[in-house]
């Protein structure tokens, strides 16, 4: 049985044009084992996509509502399901 994950996460606030898909991208690279990407959208919200091991989907997403992260985080909302596969890596889009 695989404990692999699919956390999509939709991060509002001020979360464009201050580096936080760089950011987003390097802390999954740092926590390991994750692919998936960080997108912005037309509302300004960010999109994240991680998939890998739980535990790792759990420290993005601990990072995403730290106050470490650059810009001002208002809210994260996120959901789980199961891995679809199909990404190379961990991509800023």
């Amino acid at each position: 049985m695989s404990d692999d994950v699919r956390m999509t996460a939709w991060v509002r606030g001020r979360v464009q044009g201050v580096g936080f898909r760089w950011f987003t991208r390097a802390n999954a690279l740092e926590i390991g084992g994750l692919v998936g990407f960080a997108l912005n959208l037309d509302d300004g919200r960010v999109q994240v996509v991680a998939e890998g091991a739980r535990e790792n989907c759990h420290r993005l997403l601990a990072w995403l509502h730290s106050a470490d992260t650059p810009g001002r985080v208002d809210g994260v909302t996120e959901i789980w399901a199961t891995p679809r596969g199909g990404y190379e890596g961990f991509a800023i889009r």
